[in-house]
């Protein structure tokens, strides 16, 4: 189970108020790296999303000590991390969300399995949310039983 993914967006506040009204969540600062945020939908998984400024880079660390923030002096903000997200938004709270962001949001088919919001946030950063009814589609397809099928 993934519990927290994390992201670099130019406005890492803003986003995170959009991302918290999407997932019905909260936002929180975080501390450990101020001008980030964490966003939580409040449910039983413990699910986030970390959100730090643009030019926020993880490097490893040296020895024994954790991984450290470090600056990017040339960030572009494009990415291929993104990640999938279930939430309880209808497919027109996020379509209206993005529109009122100018922000690219799209209905998509993945491979004919299941369908997913393709939601652009700052229109670089991806974040693919699943409706209800897609996040049903999502589960049925990655059942053990029907990955074997897809996949053999």
């Amino acid at each position: 189970m993934i519990h927290h993914i994390s992201i670099s967006v130019q406005n890492p506040l803003h986003v995170a108020q959009v991302l918290a009204e999407v997932l019905n969540g909260q936002l929180f600062p975080f501390f450990p790296h101020p001008g980030s945020y964490m966003v939580f939908p409040l449910d039983e998984n413990g699910t986030g999303i970390e959100v730090y400024p643009l030019n926020t880079k993880l490097m490893p660390g040296e020895g024994d000590n954790q991984c450290q923030f470090v600056e990017d002096a040339t960030p572009t903000g494009f990415t291929a991390t993104h990640a999938a997200i279930s939430v309880s938004s209808s497919q027109e709270k996020i379509e209206q969300i993005g529109k009122r962001e100018g922000w690219r949001v799209l209905r998509c088919n993945r491979d004919s399995f299941f369908d997913v919001m393709e939601f652009w946030l700052e229109n670089k950063v991806m974040i693919e949310f699943l409706t209800p009814e897609m996040a049903a589609q999502y589960l049925a397809v990655t059942r053990p039983e029907s990955l074997q099928k897809i996949f053999n």
